[in-house]
């Protein structure tokens, strides 16, 4: 793990064990992200984006298993961290959550408590985190409300979530999210739920706020609009496994593997299409329970190669320009 980089996840795999049997929801995920860096995370619904995402923070759902894998965070110039290693309840997870890693839920309402006024959300973690009295907190409460541009920041710190709209929940849980300044942000579908001025807005408001903090941040979505506007690389998620990872401009120009070629064919252009229907990806997600053999996304793939597709599981092909993808059907990439 260089010094640039503020989080390394090796071959994370997250399994639940239920009474139908075993689901591997993540499954040999591998990525990294830099200090400074936007990484987007994007795919469609399943395919583990949020759960690699709580796997960070050392906060999978109940049922889940321990984690395996490397999930290493450097919290300092001098001090790194293997999350997998630590009981979600340690006092080092308490100390790392909402501290050195913040966090965007994907819906606010349900992250905030419903009988405790916004002010004393944010201020309980100030002074966790930080130490501050009551006093100190609450002043530094509004100016995060401010900072996250929030009308009326100090009369705001008496709300509770349920007077406030969707993008103003949205806004304090992003001001408690950054209140400690973290290293790691990670954003969980922030803008799902809101209309398209509100989420550029918040999107504007996140770009803002990473670059005069300089902090790294994962942004999980769905919408590759969203990755095109916020992200500087892009890990493209599908049946719990990364399936390409490049820049942005890469992914969108010169994208390597067929699923993310369909996702981008599905999109709609604003030139329109001629007439012409929308390309789909043909079939569905597969069940968890019966993952397919050999390449997951053989299936439901065009392109896929009879005899090899649905009997080997892919190489990662590594290739000059940084891009990497799981595919047989990859060339020219770089010599082990």
């Amino acid at each position: 793990m260089d010094r640039d980089t503020v989080l390394e996840i090796e071959d994370l795999r997250v399994t639940f064990n239920l009474r139908e049997g075993q689901v591997k929801a993540v499954d040999g995920v591998n990525l990294h992200v830099k200090k400074g860096e936007v990484l987007g995370v994007v795919g469609e619904s399943g395919s583990g984006k949020s759960l690699t995402a709580r796997a960070v923070m050392n906060l999978l759902p109940r049922g889940a298993e321990k984690p395996e894998g490397r999930v290493e965070f450097r919290e300092s110039a001098d001090s790194t961290i293997n999350v997998t290693t630590q009981s979600r309840h340690s006092r080092r997870m308490r100390e790392l959550r909402g501290g050195s890693i913040g966090m965007i839920f994907q819906e606010p309402m349900t992250a905030l408590s419903p009988v405790h006024t916004i002010g004393r959300q944010i201020t309980t973690t100030l002074r966790l985190h930080r130490g501050m009295d009551l006093k100190s907190a609450r002043q530094r409460a509004a100016e995060l409300l401010a900072l996250v541009q929030m009308p009326r920041p100090e009369k705001m710190l008496d709300l509770y979530p349920h007077q406030l709209s969707g993008g103003m929940r949205q806004r304090t849980m992003i001001a408690m999210a950054i209140s400690c300044e973290p290293t790691l942000l990670l954003a969980d579908e922030p803008t799902t739920a809101l209309d398209v001025t509100t989420e550029a807005q918040i999107l504007d408001l996140i770009k803002s706020l990473q670059s005069q903090m300089g902090m790294a941040v994962i942004f999980i979505t769905h919408n590759f609009g969203v990755v095109a506007e916020i992200a500087d690389r892009v890990a493209v998620m599908y049946l719990g496994g990364v399936v390409e990872t490049a820049t942005v401009d890469d992914i969108f120009y010169a994208p390597k593997h067929p699923y993310t070629r369909a996702l981008l064919n599905s999109i709609p252009k604003l030139a329109g299409t001629g007439g012409k229907r929308l390309e789909t990806i043909e079939g569905m997600v597969p069940d968890p329970f019966s993952v397919p053999p050999g390449c997951v996304f053989h299936p439901r793939c065009p392109e896929a190669i009879s005899g090899l597709c649905e009997q080997k599981v892919p190489a990662v092909a590594d290739f000059a320009n940084g891009q990497a993808a799981r595919c047989h059907l990859c060339h020219d990439p770089v010599p082990a």
